[in-house]
């Protein structure tokens, strides 16, 4: 025993930290997967938005072409 306290809650302390820390890094990691699912998401987007905006403008030339 240190200082009075048995031994046993030290131990719990540390698992505390522990566990504490290990919360702290699955956060960090659920963050960074969420970040690249947006990010992927987003991408797939911005392509669609490319495709629409090309298939457009080629209408508009087909149109002014014909005319």
């Amino acid at each position: 025993m240190i200082l009075g306290v048995p031994w046993w809650v030290f131990l719990m302390i540390i698992f505390i930290f522990i566990s504490g820390y290990m919360a702290f890094r699955a956060m960090r990691a659920e963050r960074e997967l969420e970040y690249q699912f947006i990010e992927k998401e987003g991408k797939v987007y911005m392509d669609r938005l490319e495709e629409l905006r090309e298939e457009k403008s080629s209408k508009e030339r087909n149109q002014h072409g014909s005319e």
